[in-house]
């Protein structure tokens, strides 16, 4: 009978790509995941891994296994989710990780509502830049992620992962006060095109909105200075250093005394957050309240002017969320 804990470890290394960067996420030695996929191999009766070039790739074989891989530990977690809600109620920890906006606009709300709703459910909080917070429900290091889209992100037809969308926000433009665009109603990206930009570093989900928005508006923005800090971006507008888009909630408590901030016209710069677990823990009785906490939070965002954000559609039942509120 196959073992089910080396499906995990056959799913983290197709992930990864090499033994080690498994054994990093799985918080194994590289030993232990190699005799856990030789013994895989042998309940298997066929060879699963190959090497080549950049480490490992699965073999056709590995390949079958690892779509039943898929199914298997979904399954295994629907089953943890119910025996849970048969034998106890909603008591016990739940470990969310989001970026710092994601805190304070949905998952802040959430904890204070939790308190009241379902007290037995102990929220810890990671703080988890945008392109952390997936890996870390992956690798069980976290149960939910408050995550937004970005290039080289697990993709929406995951299936390891269940996802659903809380909010949709904005950019907008940032310019200097005195800048010739300043005294306009909207700025289009493409007005940009000639300025200086400031803006987050590569790697980071925001540098990656920023950049698409530039390519659609036909042209590549020249990347003068970087920090991964609004605050700073902001600051350096206000000194002339050039221009951004940031997301509006980020802008809410940083100081636009010496700045400008206008919507984008045309091509819209929006980052998307949504609510992540591991797929079939979505009806656990610890993970639902929170969803829907979540959800509850980001319908409570207002929309409209100002620093304010779009609300995407509402989770429903389809995603595996408590249908009470229909």
């Amino acid at each position: 009978m196959i073992d089910a804990r080396r499906l995990r470890t056959l799913q983290a290394v197709a992930e990864h790509r090499t033994v080690t960067a498994a054994a990093a996420a799985l918080y194994l030695t590289p030993s232990a995941v190699s005799q856990q996929l030789a013994a895989l191999e042998q309940e298997t009766g066929h060879k699963i891994l190959e090497r080549d070039k950049r480490g490992v790739r699965l073999t056709p074989v590995g390949k079958i296994l690892l779509n039943h891989a898929h199914v298997v530990l979904a399954q295994i977690e629907r089953a943890e989710a119910e025996l849970a809600a048969y034998a106890c109620g909603a008591a016990g920890k739940v470990t969310v990780a989001s970026f710092a906006t994601g805190i304070a606009l949905v998952l802040a709300p959430a904890v204070t509502a939790l308190a009241t709703a379902a007290p037995g459910i102990e929220i810890q909080v990671r703080d988890a830049e945008g392109d952390e917070s997936l890996p870390m429900v992956l690798d069980g290091r976290a149960d939910v992620a408050v995550a937004v889209e970005y290039r080289g992100a697990p993709s929406a037809d995951d299936r390891r992962l269940a996802r659903f969308p809380l909010y949709a926000e904005p950019f907008d433009a940032v310019l200097p006060r005195g800048h010739r665009l300043a005294g306009d109603g909207s700025v289009a990206v493409a007005a940009l095109a000639g300025e200086r930009w400031i803006g987050p570093y590569p790697g980071n989900p925001c540098h990656d909105v920023v950049i698409l928005a530039c390519e659609y508006a036909g042209f590549e923005p020249r990347m003068e200075h970087f920090s991964d800090d609004f605050r700073a971006v902001v600051a350096l507008i206000a000194a002339g250093a050039g221009v951004a888009l940031v997301p509006r909630s980020a802008l809410r408590d940083v100081d636009l005394s010496h700045a400008i901030v206008r919507p984008v016209d045309g091509v819209v710069a929006t980052r998307r957050v949504f609510a992540a677990v591991r797929r079939g823990a979505e009806a656990h009785p610890l993970l639902r309240p929170v969803l829907n906490a979540l959800n509850t939070a980001a319908e409570a965002i207002p929309s409209g002017g100002g620093n304010t954000t779009r609300r995407e559609p509402a989770l429903g039942p389809q995603n595996g969320l408590d249908d009470r509120r229909r």
